[in-house]
């Protein structure tokens, strides 16, 4: 959440007190205030000055909706079959023509070995849970937990060589900033977005978060600020922001009689002060406080929705009901304006999709809550023509080990995994990159998380090395290499 600045610095100067939360909307305008003061200029004792909110160069997109499945999904459960563990399956890696897959040098053995009954060691192939097919006029084959996602598969590019460096659900954050949680805390890619560009929508935030947060990952603009942090929403147009009404019944006369109050001093202040740029930010702040008051509930409301786009998205289903809210509630939101929209399913603790023990029903169970709202929103945006300049990304912190853990499980596994992406300018009905036969290494057009970011940035217009900040400048890694091989 972002919070109203302390009387500090220029804000200080120019003689304006700063109200509490429960003096003005009970604190929403400390939702906007600090967006304002970056669109403006205006920073904290004039330590930065922000981008100027224009793109580095054409963009392909203009929003992005980050779809993050937390806990792990199997990519040779998914997206990157892996017949061979099913002919071998029950097998130790010595008795497959595999075996060089526990060379040392490639980090493996530790992630293959697990204990048997016996307290012996065991490195046997975990046999597919779930049969594939292939789709579409690109014949790429997906797996039977994913039908309604399959039906766009000519729209997808899949990235099958994915590898992270955390081995355990630290990586969520990994993945979202480049950065190893033991690094410290560094900006997420959707913070640095917010930071580079300007609004579509002076009514609604630029940055929205909707689903459960890890602790380890509650954060998003770190040392840009949080004026950077995501505006976390709930998909209830009675309640879908913190702090969005009042703590007491406010008549909107009455309403409309304190801000008209609130605009004769804004205006007195500024009259005094008329090249203050604090002041029109802070004013602006309000002002945007109000409208978001008003526009965000709305863009949550489905009323106006067919029972065949609801349908679409799977409303009517016990099973995928939640999940399909937030996916139609992310195009309300695009259509509207947002600029990055991220969306995180099973949080809390490892993360739903965390199956160290009976993955067949874990992955069955999650894939049904999913697969029918992501396959709607990419067809609804499809339909609405927004698409085009919206890059959807199915993304997972990591995939899970060939090997078996327990009796009918996988354990965590950064060496290879998938991930895809779709419209906003990315060719369509592709597969780059590969892991072994096994699915165990990345072997082909490795990518490091960053990769993605890069991608992103790109088709948004946006040259990372052009943001960083004095006396912060980024890793090499931390920007990533756009994947060129699949953009149109």
């Amino acid at each position: 959440m972002i919070h109203l600045p302390q009387r500090s610095g220029r804000l200080a100067a120019s003689g304006l007190s700063v109200p509490s939360r429960r003096t003005f909307l009970s604190g929403f305008a400390s939702l906007a205030v600090g967006a304002m003061l970056h669109r403006d200029g205006v920073a904290r004792d004039g330590a930065w000055a922000p981008p100027d909110g224009k793109p580095h160069f054409p963009p392909k997109a203009r929003s992005v909706i980050w779809l993050f499945m937390n806990g792990g999904v199997s990519h040779m459960e998914s997206f990157d079959p892996k017949p061979m563990l099913t002919r071998y399956g029950g097998k130790t890696i010595a008795e497959t023509p595999f075996a060089d897959a526990q060379d040392p040098e490639k980090l493996a053995l530790e992630r293959l070995v697990v204990p048997d009954g016996n307290g012996n060691q065991r490195n046997t192939l975990y046999p597919l849970q779930i049969g594939f097919r292939k789709h579409g006029e690109s014949g790429i084959e997906i797996s039977n937990w994913f039908p309604h996602i399959a039906r766009h598969v000519d729209r997808l590019a899949i990235i099958r060589s994915m590898w992270t460096t955390d081995s355990n659900h630290g990586a969520q954050t990994q993945f979202h900033s480049g950065r190893h949680m033991n690094d410290g805390d560094f900006p997420n890619l959707g913070a640095w977005v917010h930071y580079g560009l300007g609004s579509l929508n002076d009514n609604l935030p630029q940055y929205i978060s909707i689903g459960n947060r890890e602790y380890w990952n509650l954060k998003d603009g770190h040392y840009l600020g949080p004026a950077h942090d995501a505006v976390p929403l709930r998909v209830d147009p009675d309640n879908p922001l913190d702090f969005g009404r009042p703590q007491r019944p406010i008549s909107d006369p009455a309403r409309l009689v304190g801000i008209d109050l609130l605009n004769q001093l804004h205006a007195e202040r500024m009259s005094e002060s008329p090249y203050d740029a604090a002041i029109a930010a802070r004013v602006a702040s309000y002002e945007l406080a109000f409208r978001m008051q008003q526009s965000v509930p709305e863009a949550v409301d489905f009323s106006q929705e067919s029972d065949e786009t609801k349908a679409l998205y799977g409303l009517d289903l016990p099973h995928c009901r939640d999940f399909g809210m937030q996916m139609l509630a992310a195009r309300r939101l695009v259509e509207r304006g947002v600029r990055f929209i991220q969306v995180q399913h099973g949080a809390g603790g490892a993360g739903r999709w965390d199956a160290h023990g009976g993955l067949r029903a874990n992955h069955e169970q999650n894939a049904l809550a999913v697969d029918r709202p992501i396959g709607g929103l990419i067809e609804d945006l499809s339909r609405r023509g927004l698409l085009d300049e919206t890059l959807v990304v199915f993304a997972t912190e990591f995939g899970r080990t060939p090997g078996s853990q327990g009796s009918d499980g996988r354990d965590h596994h950064i060496f290879g995994f998938s991930v895809w992406m779709a419209g906003g300018g990315i060719k369509g009905g592709i597969v780059h990159g590969a892991t072994d036969e096994i699915g165990f290494h990345a072997v082909e057009d490795r990518h490091y998380v960053t990769d993605i970011h890069a991608t992103i940035l790109k088709q948004l217009g946006l040259d990372s090395r052009k943001l960083e900040l004095p006396g912060r400048k980024r890793l090499e890694i931390d920007h990533g290499s756009p994947i060129d091989a699949i953009l149109a």
